[in-house]
């Protein structure tokens, strides 16, 4: 895994468990499940990204890092409508809004991440 994937997956890991613990004092254990999970869906979808948009070839152009960038944003969507789909189907004591938070929360970490990188 490429080093700096690691290092954003991390953060997010460590923002997730945060945000899970602060819920779960605050508001109870299905708030802190319910973060938990919504920084669950950050992770896995940035995962998805990197695999698919970080798969390069010897041989790519400029043309074809582009195609992955955009091929791994569509995983990234994807990734993130199922898994939410999954959650609210799934999961009966669902707390809202401790889900979101964790979700932006772990999402900010990611576009940090970007702009660390400049």
């Amino acid at each position: 895994m490429h080093p700096q994937v690691r290092w954003v997956l991390v953060c997010q890991l460590v923002v997730t468990l945060a945000v899970g613990l602060v819920a779960g004092v605050a508001l109870g254990f299905d708030a802190a499940v319910s973060a938990v999970l919504g920084g669950g869906i950050a992770m896995a979808s940035a995962s998805a990204y990197a695999w698919r948009a970080l798969r390069l070839s010897k041989q790519a152009d400029a043309r074809r890092v582009f195609r992955d960038q955009v091929v791994g944003e569509g995983y990234k969507f994807a990734v993130t409508l199922l898994l939410f789909t999954v959650v609210f189907k799934s999961y009966a004591q669902l707390a809202a809004l401790p889900l979101f938070l964790a979700y932006v929360a772990t999402v900010v970490v990611y576009w940090m991440a970007l702009l660390r990188q400049q």
